[in-house]
């Protein structure tokens, strides 16, 4: 799970998509190996999960200042290596079906002093989630994602682009004109939803992730 830029609704998009496969019966785990400036994303996940790792499992890295990983890291006198991370997620990962990994910031924001989301979504050859706000420029941010993306990432990647606070003529329009350069059916729009989440999963709702998820969840 990777997104246009911070605040682009990563969180929301990705505890949905862990709750409806849940639904479905599947064994899905959703981590959140790093965050900076609280942890209130990687909580979400865990009860998303239904706690079935602990909150430390889920977020092993949690750092106070509200930057980039590399960057709060070296502000509390801490390193985050690499290797410890990949290999986290793959220990963790382990006995799970499927496994919501959600990144920090954009796709490019840096999480250790070399390397950033493009290399974790190498590192794990993982299926791409990339979530963008539906509003002006939302075209011109998702096409950039793709062209930074892995090659061999691009051909298992969905978008889906979240509702804004108010709809105007872009929001509209946004999926049509990004549909001429990407695959219409690997976009999808997901409305803007309120606080807090239902319990249950609304019918539109699991509709529009049966779709969202078809090219890349296994059956």
């Amino acid at each position: 799970m990777t997104g246009s830029d911070t605040g682009a609704g990563k969180t929301v998009v990705a505890s949905l998509v862990t709750r409806f496969l849940r639904a479905q019966g599947h064994a899905v785990a959703a981590l959140k190996p790093v965050c900076s400036g609280g942890r209130e994303d990687a909580v979400r996940l865990w009860e998303a999960a239904g706690k079935v790792l602990s909150l430390d499992q889920v977020n092993p890295w949690h750092f106070r200042a509200p930057v980039a990983p590399a960057l709060a890291a070296r502000e509390s006198a801490q390193r985050l290596e690499w290797h410890n991370l990949v290999d986290h997620i793959r220990r963790t990962s382990r006995g799970f079906k499927i496994v919501i990994v959600e990144g920090a910031g954009g796709l490019l924001s840096p999480m250790t002093d070399r390397n950033d989301g493009r290399d974790l979504i190498a590192a794990l050859r993982a299926s791409v989630i990339v979530v963008v706000p539906n509003r002006l420029g939302a075209v011109n941010q998702a096409r950039l994602v793709l062209d930074a993306l892995p090659a061999t990432a691009v051909r298992r990647t969905v978008v889906v682009l979240t509702a804004p606070p108010v709809n105007d003529l872009a929001t509209r329009t946004n999926a049509a004109l990004f549909g001429t350069f990407f695959s219409r059916e690997r976009i999808s729009e997901l409305p803007r939803l309120g606080e807090p989440f239902p319990k249950r999963i609304p019918l539109r709702l699991r509709k529009l992730l049966r779709h969202l998820l078809e090219p890349i969840v296994p059956a």
